[in-house]
């Protein structure tokens, strides 16, 4: 199992349009195989950080989900209209495996 951590450094001008972009998201991850577990918008603090956090089975399964949402028309819509908002100035991508402490 991997879990995908994004930080998303967003215009604070444009948190709707970022949320919208969000929501566009969490489906298209749990169709390709994924399990979403939310976006994380700013409240107090910082108002131009966002996070992401969604799970899939493997790495490779990761990969695929990459590869496919490449070619798959609701995801290339969603791609196209962060790029038409300029809703997100920057992101970074991380990987994590969980610990649950079973034996």
């Amino acid at each position: 199992m991997v879990t995908c951590y994004l930080k998303y450094v967003i215009d604070p001008y444009k948190l709707a349009e970022f949320e919208h972009y969000a929501k566009l998201w969490i489906p298209l991850v749990n169709k390709f195989g994924g399990q979403h577990h939310g976006y994380f918008l700013p409240s107090e603090g910082v108002n131009n950080i966002a996070l992401a956090l969604f799970t899939f089975p493997s790495l490779a399964a990761y990969e695929q989900y990459r590869q496919d949402s490449m070619l798959d028309e609701a995801c290339i819509a969603a791609f196209k209209y962060a790029e038409e908002t300029r809703c997100i100035l920057s992101y970074e991508r991380s990987f994590f495996r969980p610990e649950f402490g079973d034996s």
